[in-house]
């Protein structure tokens, strides 16, 4: 199966280029210089580079091998989602109102929204990577 982007355009909940630039001009505008900020982003990064790893590669494992792995993908993306809500509760307290948290959705909420952060956090880990040339 070949994947395209216009085909994940077609899922629920699915973010636009244009949505997922402006929620992480937010976040960044949110973290500024604040080395406490910074810190939580770089740690946000970590484990969204590692989420993208696993899910870039969940297409071409075996059904017995998803079956093996799903735990660890399950657990990172909680993860994933943890730092997320870690770094937007640092915002906050901080007086900023963390608007591009909310734009990501909470899995409470719909359970697509869980999806659609797992999908954010590749695309860090996709501006990440674009960036390390």
């Amino acid at each position: 199966m070949i994947s395209t982007f216009r085909e994940y355009l077609t899922q629920p909940k699915a973010l636009s280029p244009d949505t997922m630039h402006s929620i992480h001009e937010a976040l960044l505008e949110d973290v500024g210089s604040d080395p406490d900020a910074l810190e939580l982003y770089h740690d946000l990064l970590a484990v969204s580079v590692k989420y993208a790893k696993i899910r870039a590669g969940w297409p071409l494992l075996t059904r017995s091998q998803k079956m093996d792995s799903d735990s660890d993908r399950t657990s990172c993306h909680d993860s994933v989602i943890s730092h997320f809500n870690m770094l937007a509760r640092y915002a906050k307290q901080q007086g900023k109102n963390a608007a591009w948290r909310d734009t990501l959705g909470y899995e409470e909420d719909d359970p697509y929204n869980r999806k659609a952060i797992g999908d954010f956090a590749c695309y860090l880990a996709f501006v990440n990577a674009l960036n390390a040339r």
